[in-house]
Formats: structure tokens, C-alpha cells, sequence
């Protein structure tokens, strides 16, 4: 019995270094997202930290558009990288659960 508990420790404990290390690859995934005309392109990381802004010059004449171009634009990126850090950690904490009957439908 405590052999099954230790053994469950000590995967629970690998688990979350690799969760550790999951999140810290997430700062290198980039994702890159743009305006639905291509003036305006955005690029954050997976952890949702801004790392670039690339505006076209027709768009800096129209402050309005830019900030409604803004707004829509890292929202669809920040959207896109909570989507791909939760697939990633989900797989990760779902490959190092211990398997407990009815578990599963936790990490789908």
C-alpha cells in the first residue's frame, strides 16, 4: 500500500517538473495573429506576453480604426494562446496522473 503511495508521490512530483518546464517552453512558442485586412499584426507567446506590433502606416492616420484594430487583434491572439498553453499542459498533467477510475474526462 504505502509502496503504490510512494510510487504516486514521486510521479506526482515528475509530473509537475514537467509542468514547470512546460510553462517556461510556452515564453518560446510564438503565435502570430493579424487584422482582418493585413494592416495590423500582432505577435505574443503562448503565455499571452506581447513580444511585437507591427502597424502599417496607412493605419497610424486613424487613430479609431487602430485602437478597434488593436483591441480585436490581441484579443484573437491572447484567445489562441490560452488555447494552446491549456493543450499543452492538459497533456502533460493528464500523461502523469496516476490512473484513478473516472479521471479521464477531466483532461479531454
Amino acid at each position: 500500500m504505502f509502496g503504490d503511495m510512494m510510487g504516486m508521490m514521486g510521479k506526482l512530483k515528475e509530473t509537475q517538473k514537467k509542468v514547470e518546464e512546460t510553462k517556461k517552453r510556452m515564453d518560446t512558442v510564438l503565435i502570430d495573429e493579424k487584422s482582418s485586412d493585413g494592416s495590423l499584426m500582432v505577435t505574443v507567446t503562448a503565455n499571452r506576453e506581447i513580444k511585437k506590433i507591427d502597424i502599417s502606416n496607412e493605419l497610424l492616420s486613424d487613430k479609431e480604426q487602430l485602437e478597434d484594430y488593436l483591441i480585436l487583434t490581441l484579443n484573437k491572439a491572447i484567445k489562441r494562446a490560452t488555447s494552446v498553453q491549456e493543450t499543452e499542459l492538459a497533456a502533460v498533467a493528464k500523461e502523469g496522473m496516476p490512473n484513478i477510475p473516472g479521471m479521464d474526462s477531466l483532461f479531454k
